[in-house]
């Protein structure tokens, strides 16, 4: 090697350090970059929360519904019970059992609460308790319902009884 080449090759290190550095500074992050991201996954995390925070109580709302009412049809039921077996339609009693059990199903029906009104039987539905051969009706036809099915947002809540013709 000759003492000239020496310079040269100092030079070329020199270059090579500074490329190397250049690069290693690219690649370390910026902290602000950092905090930018952490930033981000923060609102990213809230919003995720807030969701999953509306769908419960959502969810627990209509749980509440949903029991409260399955609580309530026994009651609705005997209402409808007592309106069947009274022959007098004009008696005062009668009158003021109505007026409460039309007060019940309205209070339902402003909750969501649907009655399940079918001619044929669904066995997602209905809850078949009597089978009847009988040529008249079709084949699954609802001959008789024994006790009246609900359901509250597409979810059951009640299955109606029901006698059906095969």
């Amino acid at each position: 090697m000759k003492e000239n080449d020496i310079p040269q090759e100092q030079e070329d290190i020199q270059e090579e350090v500074e490329i190397v550095e250049e690069i290693q500074e690219e690649n370390e992050p910026n902290p602000y970059d950092e905090l930018l991201d952490r930033y981000q996954r923060s609102l990213a995390e809230f919003d995720n929360f807030r969701k999953r925070t509306v769908k419960e109580k959502s969810e627990a709302y209509d749980f509440g519904v949903q029991s409260a009412v399955e609580k309530l049809l026994p009651t609705l039921d005997n209402f409808e019970r007592a309106l069947a077996a009274s022959d007098n339609k004009e008696d005062t009693f009668y009158q003021g059992v109505a007026l409460i059990a039309r007060q019940l199903e309205n209070y339902l029906s402003e909750l969501g609460v649907e009655e399940i009104k079918s001619e044929t039987f669904d066995h997602n539905l209905h809850y078949a308790v009597a089978h009847i051969e009988d040529e008249q009706y079709g084949q699954g036809e609802i001959i008789e319902q024994l006790q009246k099915g609900y359901i509250y947002k597409d979810k059951l809540i009640r299955p109606s009884m029901v006698r059906v013709a095969n």
